[in-house]
């Protein structure tokens, strides 16, 4: 998929766990309802990173385009070393490394762990990537046509009000954790990854999110449904199905969510 609907289903994903976490009777403070979908719909793009074309790899200019680039080196090495027999020798990384399960699971880990260790600016630092990415994902019409100075400004902006919103007592730092502010950051990122990877895989080429596991002697075995109910990046089906579908469920999802949590 494109980014537009990786991030809408990204944005609709935490808006349905924050539903059910409300029904199970751990509803979210508003404050985490809102940051974790705008968190989940940037990392629904993060996966992408291993393509210097992608909407990430030039949010952030000369940093994120040359991590891309070794993202996608990283990608190429891990695939040509952990291939399997029918699995063919690539050159270039994209939809390999981090369109996995594993990496989803790390890249979360590793977010609530600096969240944990290293308090409110790591916080700050998170929520910044993750709102420039929302920014470009859920408004990328108007991101195109703004400079990316306005969007990080934004970004920055919006970071630094969540944190502010989250970090007064009863606003949802320590939601789920009680006595570890922030320590559930890392769950909209892996939301975020796996739902990408969801996306993927109802696209032509699938997606080898079940790696390292051996599928018909492949370990990048492309998962996916059924050859005649996948469609290709960008047609139709996405703008004019899958899209307005995500924008209807995540509505109902974030009202359910607010009145089950009054």
């Amino acid at each position: 998929m494109m980014g537009p609907a990786h991030s809408l289903s990204g944005a609709m994903a935490w808006l349905g766990v924050g539903a059910a976490a409300a029904a199970l009777d751990s509803p979210m403070p508003w404050q985490v309802l809102l940051a974790g979908a705008l968190i989940c719909a940037g990392a629904a793009l993060a996966p992408d990173l291993d393509h210097k074309s992608a909407t990430i790899s030039r949010a952030f200019g000369p940093v994120s385009r040359l991590l891309a680039g070794l993202i996608d080196k990283l990608s190429e090495t891990v695939y040509n070393a952990t291939r399997g027999r029918r699995d063919r020798r690539r050159t270039g990384g994209h939809r390999t490394l981090t369109h996995t399960w594993i990496w989803a699971v790390m890249l979360g880990a590793g977010f609530s762990f600096a969240a944990v260790a290293w308090g409110r600016w790591a916080v700050l630092v998170t929520l910044f990537i993750h709102m420039v990415l929302a920014v470009e994902g859920l408004l990328w019409r108007m991101a195109r046509v703004s400079s990316d100075v306005l969007v990080w400004m934004l970004g920055a902006t919006s970071a630094w009000l969540l944190a502010d919103f989250l970090d007064r007592p009863g606003n949802g730092s320590d939601w789920l954790f009680e006595g570890e502010p922030y320590l559930w950051i890392g769950l909209p990122i892996v939301l975020g990854s796996i739902v990408h990877t969801l996306g993927d895989a109802i696209t032509v080429s699938g997606c080898p999110m079940f790696w390292p596991l051996s599928i018909a002697g492949r370990r990048w075995y492309p998962a996916g449904p059924p050859r005649f109910m996948r469609f290709r990046a960008g047609a139709w089906v996405e703008s004019r199905v899958l899209m307005p579908a995500f924008m209807l469920i995540g509505a109902a999802s974030g009202v359910g969510a607010v009145v089950l949590a009054a």
